[in-house]
């Protein structure tokens, strides 16, 4: 697939910004995410704060959905993408959106129908410093060598939340995942079905503000159960 003749690359890119309290960034995140996007729609979790009158100052199209978690959010985001490349990014300001035009060019390319930022290549300021951070990078590492090798192929990082993919790709994996997981499953997914899963190298900086919402403690035994589930059956 590439661009029509004299058409903007980026006219072809949909946003998809899950969030759950995160007014502090997600004005700036949506803003910059505008000029690499011909929309930009942020699935609004209930926030209890401003998140939601701040992405749409922003410019931001906001859909409230009170799911379990970011599953839910990224599948409640499908039915409403317009264009023909989709792309991910936290609400959090750990992803830079200068990154876009890096992760759709495999695509735009017809080289890739799913290409994933990788941390592994372009590094981490999140993935250290402490015990969670060891088990999320640990479990992380884990769970993509697996992938790999069931599918024999050599990808660094399966969990990243930052990633472009094409939308019909996006709408025939019949993602179930309503929690993080469902980024693995697009993953094992894509490469089940045949398309053509790509990385480039992309940064993870420190959350802004606020705590991760992930507790390894409490999703570790899901991360087990949903590879083993979607690799094997």
């Amino acid at each position: 697939m590439s661009p029509e003749v004299g058409q903007n690359r980026f006219e072809l890119v949909s946003i998809v910004i899950p969030a759950k309290n995160e007014a502090k960034t997600i004005g700036e995140i949506v803003a910059k995410a505008k000029e690499y996007a011909a929309e930009v729609i942020v699935i609004d979790g209930c926030s209890t704060d401003a998140t939601a009158a701040e992405a749409r100052a922003a410019g931001g199209t906001v859909v409230r959905e009170c799911g379990r978690g970011k599953g839910d959010a990224m599948r409640a985001a499908i039915p409403l993408i317009s264009n023909k490349i989709t792309v991910f990014i936290d609400a959090d300001g750990s992803h830079d959106p200068a990154d876009i035009p890096r992760l759709v060019a495999p695509i735009l390319k017809d080289e890739a129908d799913h290409v994933t930022g990788s941390r592994l290549l372009g590094g981490s300021s999140e993935l250290h410093g402490g015990f969670d951070e060891f088990m999320r990078l640990m479990g992380s590492s884990f769970i993509t060598a697996c992938i790999g090798r069931k599918f024999r192929v050599r990808i660094s990082d399966s969990q990243n939340g930052f990633r472009a993919i094409r939308t019909e790709v996006l709408r025939s994996l019949g993602l179930r995942e309503r929690i993080t997981t469902i980024e693995q499953e697009m993953v094992i997914k894509t490469l089940k079905k045949g398309y053509r899963l790509a990385e480039v190298p992309s940064h993870e900086h420190k959350r802004r503000f606020g705590t991760s919402h992930i507790r390894i403690s409490r999703v570790w035994l899901r991360y087990v159960y949903s590879m083993v589930k979607y690799l094997y059956f």
